[in-house]
């Protein structure tokens, strides 16, 4: 069965301000000392005051901590097509079983800035695509292409049998991210569970398995911190080989 859907809810300004510009706004809550603020008044004209339901407090309806006056429920954003995300220029950010929404969103938003061409995420025992992952996105879930597998280990051997390489970032491995030829070819980089990193079933799936490198003493990255650091390599050594500023 296709996964049905996810962003049916989002809050926060510029989560729902996102998704009002994506046209997906179904029912609009405002909470009423708020409904004045210009922020708050522009979601509302793009909306249309027929779908907006004022409501004197908005914060036990919350799943955020800071819903900041607004809540939206929404059309749901189909999932991508994994063979779709598998194309020549492929370069997709990968999350093995990572359970931090906030993680989710910010590895979001900066795949979307470094121009990532997809994110791949499991459907079981990760971090859904919940409010909270969509407001630490800021918006780049409504615009970054997301595929929805039931298994992480599998959805990485059909990449594979797509032309596309596997780069698996795990603490300690002996190549390091930094100005790695294979960043320039098709390629998926898989980031693991905090704490737990990459699961054995992935690990076997890697092509490559690369390190950021840091001092000594320092401890092992956020996993939203090393997606980062990934994505934004990716664009640096594509640009450095394609000659471009």
């Amino acid at each position: 069965m296709a996964p049905a859907g996810y962003g049916n809810r989002v809050e926060g300004l510029h989560p729902v301000a996102a998704a009002a510009a994506a046209g997906r706004v179904r029912r609009l809550l405002v909470e009423e000392r708020r409904r004045d603020r210009s922020e708050i008044a522009s979601i509302v004209e793009v909306v249309g005051p027929d779908r907006v339901r004022i409501v004197p407090d908005l914060r036990a309806m919350a799943e955020t901590e800071a819903p900041q006056g607004v809540i939206a429920e929404c059309e749901p954003i189909m999932p991508a097509n994994l063979d779709d995300l598998a194309g020549p220029d492929a370069a997709l950010i990968v999350l093995d079983h990572v359970e931090d929404p906030h993680n989710v969103g910010a590895i979001a938003r900066s795949a979307l800035a470094a121009g990532v061409t997809g994110m791949v995420v499991s459907s079981r025992r990760a971090a859904p695509l919940s409010p909270t992952a969509f407001k630490s996105a800021a918006g780049a879930l409504e615009t970054l292409s997301v595929a929805m597998v039931g298994s992480i280990p599998e959805a990485l051997s059909r990449l594979k049998g797509r032309g596309v390489w596997i780069l698996g970032l795990q603490a300690g491995a002996g190549h390091s991210l930094f100005g790695l030829a294979l960043l320039t070819e098709p390629v998926a980089v898989v980031v693991g569970a905090e704490g737990s990193g990459l699961s054995s079933l992935v690990e076997k799936r890697c092509d490559v398995l690369a390190s950021i490198p840091m001092a000594s003493e320092a401890e092992s990255l956020n996993a939203s911190v090393a997606a980062a650091l990934a994505c934004f390599e990716v664009m640096r050594v594509r640009s450095d080989a394609s000659g471009s500023p």
